[in-house]
């Protein structure tokens, strides 16, 4: 009996056993911790021996470094998203240039990327500074340090760097015992690096159970919380020893009142005595001198020196305007912005011309009014504007730059490195609506120059804006034939109103008195641009805080518009 019990019990026991066996290990697979070690090149997502990986501030950048010959390499687009975009890249020409407020600073791209140039004197380099892979143009980091407030730290095995653009507060933590950091939470998450006593973390997001950190050495993982003390504010510190690049821009006391003054033929001072006569406190005129007229920098000039005799005896600057409306070559062909702006030589010539009239006339400042730069030529323009302010500002003259009321069509204009360089930025606050646009309306909206100023003041600083205001305004005339528009001057609106028996009415949401008759089958209609709608764009600006008023152009104006500007500058 107790043999037949036993041989019973003995595979009842030893089933419990297994059973006992695969729940304990069942057990111990699930909460022990997991030992597997994470592919550390797979985690950095490196591809190539001498790709470095980034981690930018606190995260893991998309973008990759090269390392060679011991030297970190940014590629371009990395550098301009990063630390500047204030680099020029002239592929033709294989330099590389940046300009500060003072000089042109050029490298030759490629093997030659060891000399900087520094307006034209070479200083030699420790390396090579730039050199293109593919289509890739890459830069020394130390180079790219020079003009950028940055630093960073190149880590190996797997090749990986810290970069920091920002210092200040973080949290901060000590490992208080022996450990690892996991790819993710969780212990059975992959390690990235064992951890010791002791060891310093910067503290990311704090959850539950485990910490997101980061490593001395810039490995990003999980830590339980339970092997984490001390945690405390600490303070990161910028040691680069980097000056702030400062562009020392000609600014003038007071407020701004500048006419534009179109002019067709040279004319003295006389004629300008005469044109400002019915004006009150205008302080700067710009004359429309000087028209490009091929795709070399040569232009046609109408300066003249007594008309800037004149405009001194009467206590006002003349910022002389160059421009490419109506501009063509000798074989009636558009200006093209790419040829004339792409070419160091070309720009150098324009501004060497440029310079020649403020030294020879005795300028107080140049007006850039390009209104045909397009989006492929947009670059070209800015490092225009660039080694142009280098010269203005040698000479204590003011660079002033037109430019339309900001729209993603004239992003390239790049308001914002205008804002760096130039002295003054007007904006062109009128053609709101214009012929060959498809619908008749407003001239000058007030909304439309309200958001003019506020986009503009986004990336520009009040003190360097000013608003231009229209002194004519549009008919639209909409009928069998389509949509046509003539324009009206502001000193025969009157005489327009009287002859077709109409009576303007107040429109609130444009702030301008509206008018409209009908002949037949063809509407007229129009936005009056006048004192009461002036008065209310002055308003504005006043409320905006900038620095003061441009108009559109002298000559068009009834002499009332003057009183209400005289207010706006605080002199009436």
């Amino acid at each position: 009996m107790k043999k037949r019990i036993m041989t019973v019990l003995v595979p009842i026991v030893l089933i419990f056993l297994v059973i006992a066996a695969a729940l304990a290990s069942q057990l111990f697979e699930r909460f022990s911790y997991s030992k597997n070690q994470a592919d550390l090149t797979e985690y950095f997502h490196l591809a190539q021996p001498d790709e470095v990986a980034m981690v930018v501030q606190d995260t893991l950048a998309e973008e990759k470094a090269l390392l060679r010959d011991g030297v970190v390499y940014f590629a371009l687009s990395t550098v301009e998203k990063y630390f500047t975009d204030r680099f020029y890249v002239n592929t033709i020409e294989q330099v590389l240039l940046f300009t500060t407020d003072t000089d042109v600073i050029q490298i030759h791209i490629g093997a030659d990327s060891n000399v900087m140039y520094v307006s034209d004197a070479g200083q030699a380099l420790d390396y090579q500074a730039a050199f293109y892979e593919g289509d890739t143009l890459y830069i020394a980091a130390d180079y790219v340090k020079k003009y950028a407030n940055f630093d960073y730290l190149v880590y190996d095995e797997p090749l990986h760097m810290q970069v920091y653009t920002e210092w200040g507060a973080y949290t901060e933590a000590a490992v208080s015992k022996k450990t690892a950091l996991r790819y993710q939470g969780g212990i059975k998450s992959d390690i990235l690096v064992h951890l010791a006593a002791g060891d310093l973390v910067t503290v990311l997001e704090k959850m539950e159970n485990w910490s997101k950190v980061k490593t001395a050495d810039a490995y990003i993982g999980y830590v339980e919380n339970k092997f984490l003390k001390g945690e405390k504010q600490a303070e990161r510190t910028c040691n680069t020893g980097f000056q702030e690049l400062v562009y020392n821009n000609v600014q003038k006391e007071g407020m701004i009142n500048l006419t534009f003054h179109q002019v067709f033929e040279e004319i003295g001072g006389e004629y300008l005595a005469k044109a400002l006569s019915v004006t009150k406190g205008v302080n700067v005129v710009s004359p429309t001198w000087f028209r490009l007229n091929n795709n070399s920098g040569d232009f046609a000039s109408l300066a003249n020196a007594s008309y800037v005799s004149k405009a001194h005896e009467l206590g006002i600057e003349v910022w002389a305007l160059v421009t490419d409306v109506d501009s063509m070559d000798q074989f009636g062909v558009e200006i093209d912005f790419v040829e004339l702006l792409s070419s160091s030589a070309n720009r150098r010539h324009l501004i060497e011309g440029l310079m020649a009239q403020v030294d020879s006339y005795g300028l107080d400042g140049i007006n850039i009014d390009f209104e045909k730069v397009r989006s492929d030529s947009g670059i070209h323009f800015v490092q225009f504007l660039r080694e142009l302010s280098v010269e203005t500002r040698k000479r204590g003259v003011v660079l002033s730059v037109d430019n339309y009321v900001p729209s993603e069509y004239t992003a390239h204009y790049n308001r914002k490195e205008q804002g760096i360089i130039a002295d003054y930025i007007i904006i062109m606050g009128y053609d709101e609506h214009y012929v060959g646009g498809g619908a008749a309306g407003s001239n000058a909206s007030i909304t439309f120059v309200e958001d003019g100023i506020v986009n503009t003041k986004q990336v520009v600083p009040a003190e360097k804006i000013i608003n231009a205001i229209p002194f004519y305004t549009r008919v639209w005339e909409s009928g069998p034939n389509g949509l046509k528009a003539s324009t009206l001057t502001m000193n025969a609106q009157a005489d327009w109103i009287a002859r077709n028996g109409v009576t303007p009415s107040w429109v609130e949401e444009s702030c301008q008195n509206y008018a409209e008759y009908q002949v037949n089958d063809t509407l007229y209609q129009c936005w009056l641009e006048d004192v009461e709608s002036i008065r209310v764009k002055l308003q504005v600006m006043q409320n905006q805080g900038i620095k003061g008023v441009a108009s559109w152009k002298l000559g068009l104006e009834t002499p009332a518009v003057w009183d209400a500007i005289a207010e706006y500058m605080g002199q009436a």
